[in-house]
Order: C-alpha cells, then structure tokens, then sequence
C-alpha cells in the first residue's frame, strides 16, 4: 500500500504500509480481548468457585471501561503525539492482559482479574479510534477504503473468532515458544500477551507522529458527564437481559440519568470554544446519515451475532467450541471480503456498495426468523456467512464515507463520535434482542407445575417458548436491516473520492 514518499508532521520519511500493519498487529490482540472471555465463563465459574453474574462482570466491566474511553479518545488523541499513546495504550494493554493472566485462581482475587480487565478495556478504546484517525491523516480518501478494508478485516474477524479461539484453547494442550501449556483459561491471554509485547518492541522503530499535537485543555465537567453518562447508560442497557426493562434501580435510573448527563455534555460542547469533544460534525449531512446507517448495520450484527451462539448450545445442543466452530466461516469470509470492500468503495463509491452489502445482510437474516429446532447446521452456517459478507460490504466503507464527510482537522472528533456510535450501537442492539427473546420466553413458557408432574413435556414446551424468542429477536434484526437498506437509497452516490 505504500505508493508514496510519505513524510511525518516534522518532515521526516517513514514508510505508512509497516506503521499501518504494525498498528493492525496491536489492534488484533486488543479485538481479540472483548469477546474472548464468553466461551471461558463456565471455566473462570469453577476456577475461581463463583457463580454466573459475578462471572459476567469481567464482560461487563469490560464493555463499560472500553466505551468511556472512546470519546476521551479525542482529548488524548489531540494532546499527545501517535508515537507517546501507542507506546501508552501498547503498554497499559500488555498490563491489563498481564494481570487478568497471573491472577491466583482464587475467589478472594477476582477483583484483581477484573482490574485486568479494566485496564485493558482503557487501552482499548483508545486504540480503536487511534488506528482511524491515523488511517485518515495517512491515506488519502481515494485510496483510504483500502486501508479502512483492512482495520475492518481486523475489527471485525477478530472478535467473531474470539469465542472458536478461547474453545479450542480449553480444549486442547498447546506449546507456545517451546513450552507445553495445558488446556488452561490463562492461555486465552498468553497468546494476545505475546502480540502485543511483540508490537510494543517495534512501535518506536515504526509508529511515526502522523497527526500534529495541540495545545487543547481539558474541560473537567465534560469529562465527567462524558465518563459518568455514557458509563451509566451503558450499564443500564447492560442490566436489562439480568433484571427486565421495568427494574427502575439496575435499568430505568442508569439510562435515564445517563441521558440526562449525555443531553448536558451535549449542550455544555456546543457552548464552548474548544469542546472536549466537537458535535458540530453532525451538522454534516453526510456524516450524521453515514452514521445512522452504520449504527443499524452494527446494531443488527451484534444483536444476532451474540444470540446465535446461544440457540446452537441450547437448541442443538452444541459445545461452546462447535458453536464456536459453527460460525467461523462467516467469521473468515468477513475477513477476506472487508479489504475486498475498500477497494470496492475506492472504485465505485458509497451508494451502490451500502445498498448492495444490506441487501445481501437482509436476505441473509430472513431465514434466521423463521428458524425451527430441525434448521440444519450447514443451512445455519451458510446464511450466518452471507450475512457476514453483507457486513463486510457496509462496516468500513460506511466509516470511511463519514470520515470523508470532514475536513481534516475534525477528523478526530469524527473518529471519536463514530467509535462511540458503534460502541453504543453494540450494548444496544445485544441488550434489545437478549431482552426480547427473555421476555417471550417468559410469556411462553410453560407452568411450574407441569416440571413436577410431567418434566418431559415441560422440558419440550420450554424449548419451544425459547425458539418462539429466538425467532421474534431475529426479526428485529432483520427489522435493523431493512432499516439501513432504506436509508441507503438516500447516500450520495460518487464515482471516484478526489
């Protein structure tokens, strides 16, 4: 990829194809890290003698660190140069993977695996916006959709085969740099241990300043409207497969004053000279649909992709690794078809690509709604690839549109609230279908009675009450795809990016 002399913000040459592949290289160890844990739970339950919810919490602590950071993203991106946050976000991610790794397996040290965790998830959501905003100062847009191809094959492969990867850890033996490791939860982080301290070793050698410093400051009450508000909506949302849409202290008091804080921050940037984090760029007509249409395409990805592997355990019942192993066709053919996708935008534009890539994602979302307990496990595997390829065809280039809505030099604060976007659209989308197929599950299920007096005709009622939620959670996301293929007839449609 690298066409050109390219120089850094102090003239100096440097060579983009290596700085971009070693960032690639970071940022799959950290993708590897948001998902990876979801297969492991049961074991981390039995290792450290605790039961589910409190498992839960290393996912959702997670989730929430990973979010909060995204809009600070734009401060620290603007205040310190590339090369000083990579080598920061590098090292705090190595710490955070280092402490969950060498945590005793013991109850009374969970907290400090959750630290780990923590930690990590700080990285990150820095790195994620980093890596954009870099692809956008270094490419430029006539050839950024290549590049935005690749984040893409890494942002979106890495965390689908998370769950395949953690399942075949725990079930097999591995040797790693000549040592023999056991079939241990730890290896699930010795792997991306080892990637990032690999990238960390080379980031002074090939991470340039490709982005010039500012001097900006930073508004105290913004950051904490943005940390506490985006910090307690999340948890709302998180809460709500747990505790139902109607518990007021766990769901509706978290959204609704996380809102409340948003609305403030919102109103407080628009006030300020130098905000913390600049909303303007939604006055871009572009931007904010481009955004919109990608909030539903991530919405109705990670809605079905987080409630298939459940109906492969519980319907078919499929081991975590099989379940895993089910989806990792898509898994791949998102990976080889997201570089595929940039070129695609870089030759033919927007419009087409978007309505092309939903139409292919609706198609292959409509059998999942009329799913039965007898869908075979190649038809499953065959329409969850498809819908990977729609994905595929939307995720980046939709980023990559927006980032070219802007100039450049708002460029960090469309990184920032685009990341956001989709980390929201996420939590969302997941906590709307979870809670969905809870809640018809709940209306279908059969009486308590009916498990003393005739358990297996309660256990064959149940599992139908499940499917009948499973199939009404995969209509609405089917529902987000429509959605997004409507809007896409509105996009501009442009030939060549000058």
């Amino acid at each position: 990829m690298q066409t050109t002399q390219s120089v850094d913000v102090n003239g100096r040459p440097y060579h983009r194809g290596l700085m971009l592949a070693l960032a690639l290289f970071a940022t799959f160890a950290a993708a590897l890290m948001q998902t990876s844990l979801g297969t492991a739970l049961p074991r981390l339950m039995t290792v450290f003698d605790i039961n589910l919810s409190t498992a839960q919490q290393a996912t959702t602590w997670f989730l929430l660190a990973n979010a909060i950071m995204v809009p600070v993203s734009a401060f620290l991106i603007k205040r310190f140069s590339v090369r000083t946050l990579s080598l920061a976000a590098y090292s705090c991610l190595a710490i955070g993977i280092a402490i969950s790794a060498f945590t005793p397996a013991n109850h009374q040290w969970w907290l400090l695996f959750v630290v780990g965790r923590i930690v990590a998830a700080l990285a990150v959501g820095v790195m994620f916006p980093l890596l954009q905003i870099m692809i956008v100062n270094m490419y430029a847009p006539k050839e950024r959709g290549l590049a935005m191809g690749m984040m893409g094959l890494v942002v979106g492969m890495a965390p689908a085969l998370g769950p395949t990867l953690t399942g075949w850890i725990l079930d097999q033996k591995h040797v790693i740099l000549g040592i023999t490791i056991s079939n241990s939860w730890r290896t699930i982080f010795y792997l991306p241990l080892i990637v990032i301290i690999i990238a960390l070793l080379f980031c002074p050698f090939l991470i340039k300043d490709v982005l010039p410093k500012e001097k900006v400051h930073l508004d105290f009450w913004s950051l904490l409207a943005s940390t506490v508000g985006f910090g307690l909506f999340l948890l709302g949302f998180t809460n709500v497969a747990a505790d139902g849409w109607t518990d007021f202290s766990h769901v509706v008091a978290p959204i609704v004053g996380g809102l409340i804080l948003i609305g403030w921050l919102v109103w407080r940037q628009l006030k300020l000279e130098h905000p913390f984090l600049d909303v303007r760029v939604f006055k871009s007509r572009s931007f904010t649909l481009t955004t919109i249409i990608l909030v539903l395409a991530t919405m109705a990805m990670m809605g079905v992709e987080m409630m298939l592997p459940t109906y492969l355990q519980t319907v078919h019942n499929l081991s975590a690794l099989n379940s895993g192993l089910t989806l990792l066709p898509g898994a791949l053919l998102m990976g080889l078809f997201s570089p595929i996708a940039g070129r695609l935008y870089d030759q033919a534009g927007i419009k087409r690509l978007v309505i092309a890539g939903f139409t292919i994602l609706a198609l292959g979302t409509i059998p999942f709604a009329f799913i039965s307990m007898t869908t075979s496990t190649l038809l499953i595997i065959v329409m969850y690839a498809l819908r990977m390829i729609g994905i595929a065809l939307v995720l980046m280039p939709l980023t990559s549109e927006a980032m070219a809505a802007l100039p450049l030099e708002k460029s960090t604060d469309g990184t920032a609230v685009n990341n956001t976007a989709r980390q929201v659209a996420s939590s969302v989308g997941t906590a709307v279908l979870t809670s969905i197929t809870q809640n018809v599950i709940n209306q279908h299920q059969p009486s308590h009675h009916l498990k003393l007096s005739d358990p297996l005709a309660y256990a064959d009622k149940y599992l139908q009450a499940s499917m009948d939620g499973f199939q009404v959670a995969f209509m609405v996301g089917l529902a987000f795809a429509v959605a997004g293929l409507i809007l896409a007839f509105w996009l501009k449609h442009k030939e060549v990016h000058a």
